[in-house]
């Protein structure tokens, strides 16, 4: 399968608890990053993210998959388009 350029929105409702382990999953999957950003809204205890990734379909419903798993923690992405 070819990778492609891509993205990945994460909310993150109740920081204190979800970060964490967003993180982990986040280190799990690193090397499909190309960048990441991170914005906290402190006032309403959330946060969102967005990462830049080159991965394959597989790659990118894993990493999307157990991020989903995770309570309090929204997440969409998308592909570009295959060549």
């Amino acid at each position: 399968m070819e990778k492609r350029l891509g993205f990945v929105g994460i909310i993150i409702h109740n920081r204190k608890k979800a970060a964490p382990l967003v993180n982990n999953v986040l280190t799990e999957f690193g090397e499909l990053f190309l960048g990441r950003m991170g914005i906290p809204h402190v006032k309403r205890e959330l946060s969102v993210m967005v990462l830049i990734v080159n991965a394959t379909t597989d790659e990118l419903g894993a990493l999307t998959g157990k991020l989903g798993k995770i309570p309090g923690v929204s997440v969409k992405s998308g592909l570009s388009k295959a060549e």
